[in-house]
């Protein structure tokens, strides 16, 4: 592992850049539009994982990352993205959540999975 660690903050907005110079955010997109996008990529996971796909494999051909945990992964890119784009605290505001999460009773909320 690298020395330098990115928090997320720096991440996201190395994610957002990354982005915009790929021409993705010539036109905004609106909150449904980057939920849906979320989704779309969590659906990827579910039929790699529902394929067997390995976690991590990569596609010789291309040189591309692929598999369960990639399609995951590129869910978590597209919030980091946004993060970056509306300038979200992304550190605090997990650490935050954690901090709430912590003080919830067992099975909080009685919803069956």
């Amino acid at each position: 592992m690298s020395e330098h660690v990115k928090g997320l903050n720096e991440l996201a907005a190395e994610i957002h850049q990354n982005a915009v110079e790929h021409g993705w955010w010539e036109e905004d997109r609106s909150f449904g539009d980057i939920v849906a996008l979320c989704h779309s990529e969590l659906s990827e996971a579910l039929e790699a994982y529902r394929s067997r796909s390995p976690m991590v494999w990569i596609d010789d051909e291309k040189n591309k990352p692929e598999g369960v945990a990639v399609e995951m992964i590129d869910c978590i890119i597209r919030i980091l993205d946004w993060c970056g784009r509306e300038n979200i605290p992304a550190d605090e505001v997990i650490r935050a959540k954690m901090v709430y999460n912590q003080s919830r009773p067992w099975r909080h909320g009685g919803k069956a999975l």
